[in-house]
């Protein structure tokens, strides 16, 4: 399927709103929803019958001329197989009619892409991790989701109602007069809109073809270096030598005890057992409601500081320099798992991705194994090691002290005088100049790997105290980075 390419001048951009829908709509919304995910296990159920039947046929020694013809998975065949089924198939027959034909539509779609990312990652055609084969959706667990594209959707006039197919007028708790004046001035034109619940609201999401010109930043011929970490959110660094340091909210670790505390009275309700199919009593779902909304507010203030912090970054500087994270490996660490995902270090890569591009600025992220930390920002020497423990830099060639994150931004806004625009990466092999380094500078602690031949002395090949090789030596780089 082609992709939709929007007008010069012009950006596809979301405009998202909460509902305040009543009993009867939150019903249709709820009806739609699972529309959506029984059409969905059903393309799902459809599709693998005719694999495991080639499978049971092969196994019989049926040749393969003989086998059952595999069934295609793409949107147009599973529509036209949906809508001969619906009409007959008992799952659909006493109740598709209340729906649109979006919910529907929306599950097929998702099932469609879903069989295509894991043909994609089989012929290793994708990207990324391993794509499992689709699996059926459980009622309870999954996400409350339809997406329209056809029909009445609009944005009311008087600003508080939006209008979708088959579900009618509904009430928005907030105003929605940034996206209608643009539609009344011919500046935007919605394409869709996907109402979805989350966080215990029900919000839609429409997705529209806006204008939008560059915003100038205010400081274009500066750069920026953000330094993120636990202790403080992020330490930024600016071309002029300026250091500004965010402190961590923390607002997780506010919210543990109220936490603990609901948590408590959840654990002595009677709460829901698929085993045996025990349905939870009221006080569970009451005392689970209350502890859900204690989540929802932690998630809703991280997104606020996240947000301000990246919007105020993307409007100020020019050029923005990030640190190319391993989160999910970081995240494996039992001791700060819980600090990292507080602080939300992909989001915040995530929003400056898209938020600079609105102000036509450049972001550029450090090479992964770049020592930002271990090299000196006065006169380039880079450590060997730096364990995490260490909060102050000392440089052993020029005496100089400072902070160690302090010293981190400083080297990421250096990196940005000595990058390209070409790669949008800091610090390669192609972009930057070769520095000398002491081996091991840009791995954990180690400065040599272990031997796996046996040597003399010690069974295995492990070497006594005595025996082990000194560290290599702290030492001055061939060019140092400087701030322009």
């Amino acid at each position: 399927m082609k992709k939709f390419q929007p007008q010069p001048g012009f950006v596809v951009q979301a405009f998202r709103f909460a509902l305040d829908p009543n009993a009867a709509q939150e019903r249709a919304l709820r009806s739609h929803c699972g529309g959506a995910r029984a059409a969905y296990n059903w393309a799902v159920g459809w599709v693998t019958a005719s694999w495991w039947q080639r499978r049971a046929e092969e196994s019989y020694g049926i040749p393969e001329a003989e086998l059952t013809e595999w069934r295609p998975w793409s949107l147009p065949a599973l529509r036209k197989a949906f809508n001969e089924t619906k009409h007959t198939d008992p799952r659909f027959a006493a109740w598709w009619e209340e729906n649109s034909k979006e919910a529907y539509s929306t599950g097929l779609a998702n099932a469609a892409a879903a069989f295509d990312n894991y043909a994609k990652s089989k012929q290793g055609k994708r990207r990324g991790r391993a794509m499992g084969m689709p699996r059926f959706k459980p009622k309870r667990k999954a996400r409350l989701s339809c997406r329209f594209t056809t029909g009445a959707i609009r944005v009311d006039a008087d600003g508080r109602h939006v209008t979708l197919p088959r579900l009618g007028v509904i009430r928005t708790h907030e105003p929605t007069v940034k996206l209608l004046t643009r539609v009344q001035a011919g500046t935007a034109r919605i394409l869709s809109a996907t109402v979805r619940h989350e966080r215990g609201r029900w919000f839609v999401s429409f997705q529209a073809e806006a204008k939008r010109d560059l915003e100038r930043v205010a400081r274009p011929g500066a750069a920026v270096g953000i330094d993120l970490g636990v202790k403080s959110l992020a330490v930024m660094a600016d071309s002029s030598g300026e250091i500004r340091t965010v402190p961590n909210p923390g607002h997780y670790d506010r919210a543990r005890e109220q936490l603990r505390r609901t948590s408590r009275v959840v654990s002595r309700r009677r709460g829901p057992d698929r085993r045996t199919g025990q349905k939870p009593s009221k006080r569970w779902e009451k005392a689970n409601a209350a502890r859900n909304k204690v989540h929802h507010r932690v998630a809703n203030l991280r997104d606020d500081a996240l947000h301000k912090l990246t919007t105020s970054v993307a409007a100020e500087y020019g050029t923005v320099v990030v640190e190319d994270l391993n989160v999910a490996g970081m995240l494996r660490n039992r001791r700060l798992a819980r600090r990292i995902a507080d602080a939300g270090f992909g989001e915040i890569r995530h929003q400056l991705t898209y938020k600079t591009q609105r102000h036509g600025c450049r972001i550029l992220a450090a090479d992964r194994w770049y020592p930002s930390s271990k090299t000196c920002s006065g006169c380039g020497a880079v450590k060997a090691k730096l364990p995490l423990h260490v909060r102050t830099f000392e440089c052993d060639a020029c005496h100089l002290v400072i902070d160690r994150d302090d010293n981190a931004a400083l080297n990421l806004a250096a990196l940005a005088a000595t990058s390209t625009t070409g790669t949008g990466v800091a610090g390669d092999q192609d972009t930057a100049p070769a520095v000398s380094k002491p081996r091991g500078a840009d791995q954990r602690t180690r400065t040599t790997r272990p031997r796996r031949k046996a040597e003399t002395g010690r069974a295995g090949g492990a070497t006594l105290p005595q025996q082990r090789q000194t560290e290599t030596r702290d030492r001055t780089q061939a060019e140092a980075l400087t701030l322009w």
